[in-house]
């Protein structure tokens, strides 16, 4: 399988266009249940194109951007140029290059299932203060309705690395042994991303499991989601 910190090289025009952002809800709950203030001390671990670093500059926050991936971190740099309480950091999860005892939140979207568990445990721990907090953020597709249910099979008949690394292999024990037994919270928000059949194809291909344009089993995919589409549209849309 690729390596983790490489795999998204080739998706970063897709990713910063096609995949979701991420909800205020999240500030608001980390301010009400976990002291976050716009003082606070943000580090962005697999921080990538840096939608979820924009929320918390968006809270006046001072954000760190830690992303080993050259492609991610260039399209983050670019995306947040705006900002100046960003700064990019070329590191890992398991090796951040941040001073010990600085951070007073840890935040990892969509990228915590990459880990090394055991290392970057270690190392959030040199980091965080004392009384730091770990949000870990993940984006769930929500297969009640029958075109999600769709979609995930078409990806699983296309994509042969589907489902190898994937959060849902976070299970409640590997988040207790992180954590430490019970001593999280969870917490669910609504979210919804609506396509057209452009939409749909590039929502895909900002996934790093399915082939990119040129690979064995790109024209197959594209195939397959047009069809899907055309099964499933309403108004020329599907809703995510």
């Amino acid at each position: 399988m690729t390596d983790s910190t490489k795999r998204f090289s080739d998706r970063v025009g897709y990713y910063l266009k096609y995949r979701p952002k991420y909800p205020q809800e999240i500030i608001d709950t980390l301010q009400n249940e976990c002291g976050l203030t716009g003082k606070s001390v943000v580090v962005d671990i697999g921080s990538g194109t840096g939608f979820l670093s924009e929320l918390f500059l968006q809270n006046q926050n001072a954000v760190f951007g830690v992303e080993p991936n050259v492609g991610m971190r260039s399209g983050a740099e670019q995306f947040l140029a705006g900002y100046p309480n960003f700064r990019s950091i070329e590191g890992s999860a398991e090796n951040t290059n941040l001073e010990s005892d600085t951070i007073d939140f840890i935040t990892v979207a969509q990228a915590f299932h990459w880990f090394d568990i055991e290392k970057c445990h270690i190392e959030f721990n040199r980091i965080l203060k004392t009384d730091g907090i770990v949000a870990l953020v993940w984006h769930e597709r929500v297969k009640t309705d029958s075109f999600l249910q769709d979609y995930d099979r078409t990806l699983k008949k296309c994509s042969k690395d589907y489902g190898a690394s994937h959060h849902k292999n976070i299970t409640p024990e590997t988040l207790q042994s992180f954590y430490g037994h019970n001593n999280f919270k969870y917490s669910v928000f609504e979210y919804e991303q609506v396509f057209d059949l452009e939409g749909l194809q590039g929502r895909a291909l900002s996934a790093s499991y399915v082939p990119a344009p040129g690979e064995s089993g790109f024209k197959k995919l594209m195939d397959e989601l047009s069809e899907l589409f055309m099964r499933h549209e309403k108004a020329e849309r599907v809703t995510f």
